[in-house]
């Protein structure tokens, strides 16, 4: 078996930081929606279809552009992905009302959705097999420093200097980190191409649709409240912009210490193990937020163990995923973070609908729903003893 070719030195964190600005494009409104809904005179709700229509975008593109360009020099690949979502970002801040943004949003992350699939195939080919699943856990961090530290700036930005702002400085982040990856990530990276026998190979498998499965549904549970978790808080809680965002940094930096303590235990305990662990903090977390509703200590406290497992669980997927099936990676690994992307789109719409219709504390107990049957799933895929890596 070939080395795989030598990374630049920062190669890693060159993609790690590309996630972090995906992430944040992502995220984005769900960190200024009472900005955007008041700015762009619109509801609450509409503001968070932003969310849900650019998860859906996300999740048609990612699966897509993964057979389109699989033949494409990484390199190549993920900077056009990472200029296009500069761009877009910028374009963004210009935006002048809610229609063009939305158009704008669509266009920037249908490109978008190349990113963390391909990043994380990429890991795979410049590391050793026995650090694959570390580097894929650390390049996952990206999005954990999305919420540590772009949401909470995202929220102070456009509370005091509007959303045109936040969408600016994110566009600037999306330049710098589009430069460090041209500089760092070598060229003649190319992945396992991408056809129609790899998609039916997939779908012959059902470790894998049922690892797809449980991606769909923590993702769901976790945005039903996600998206709007800061108008959450201001009607529960009487929270304010700072207090929201406080708890938007609580919840980020405890996504970085849980994927900090995923990368360093996956190679040692097992992507499953590691897995259950971080799946039942999630389950914790969600189901202190339900029954803290309107308490902000309780609901705060919920958000902290949440936070521990939101990003460590999906880098677990992708890990798990890549260890069931190599040879699948490149399919396997975008059509997670499609059905990734499902889950936002999925949980963003029910929440919107609960939220629009004053369901607020149910909200949580359909969250807790959502995740109680992804554990299930989970257990459901503990590898046999033969398999023990998955």
């Amino acid at each position: 078996m070939e080395n795989p070719p030598a990374a630049g030195r920062l190669a890693p964190t060159a993609l790690m930081l590309g996630n972090l600005v995906t992430g944040c494009s992502v995220l984005a409104p769900a960190g200024m929606l009472p900005e955007l809904a008041s700015g762009l005179d619109v509801s609450i709700h509409a503001a968070g279809l932003l969310v849900t229509f650019g998860a859906i975008t996300l999740c048609i593109g990612s699966p897509v552009t993964a057979w389109l360009t699989s033949r494409i020099d990484r390199r190549t690949l993920l900077t056009t992905t990472l200029a296009a979502l500069a761009f877009g970002n910028l374009a963004s801040a210009f935006a002048p009302d809610y229609t063009s943004l939305l158009a704008i949003r669509l266009v920037m992350l249908a490109v978008g959705a190349l990113y963390t699939p391909q990043a994380a195939g990429t890991a795979a080919l410049i590391v050793q097999a026995e650090r694959r699943g570390s580097t894929i856990a650390y390049i996952f961090l990206g999005w954990s420093l999305a919420a540590a530290v772009g949401l909470p700036l995202i929220t102070f930005i456009a509370s005091r200097h509007g959303w045109h702002a936040a969408y600016g400085a994110i566009g600037a982040l999306g330049c710098v980190s589009f430069l460090l990856l041209l500089l760092r990530l070598p060229a003649g990276l190319k992945g396992a191409p991408v056809d129609l026998k790899t998609w039916r190979d997939v779908g012959r498998n059902s470790t894998i649709l049922l690892l797809l499965a449980i991606t769909m549904l923590q993702m769901s549970g976790q945005f039903a409240v996600f998206t709007f978790m800061g108008p959450l808080l201001k009607k529960l809680t009487g929270a304010g912009p700072d207090a929201i965002g406080m708890v938007f940094a609580l919840y980020g930096v405890c996504g970085f210490f849980g994927v900090v303590v995923a990368t360093r235990i996956v190679d040692t305990s097992g992507p499953y193990r590691t897995s259950l662990l971080f799946t039942c903090l999630l389950l914790a977390g969600v189901t202190g937020w339900a029954l803290g509703a309107g308490t902000l200590a309780f609901m705060t406290a919920g958000v902290a163990i949440w936070g521990l497992g939101f990003a460590s669980t999906n880098s677990m997927q992708q890990v798990r995923l890549v260890a069931v099936a190599p040879p699948l990676a490149s399919a396997t690994v975008a059509l997670n973070t499609s059905v990734l992307y499902i889950g936002q789109a999925v949980g963003s719409a029910v929440g919107g609908l609960l939220f629009a219709h004053e369901f607020l504390h149910a909200l949580g107990f359909v969250a807790v729903g959502f995740v109680v049957l992804a554990l299930i799933l989970v257990v459901m895929t503990r590898p046999r003893p033969a398999a023990a890596t998955a």
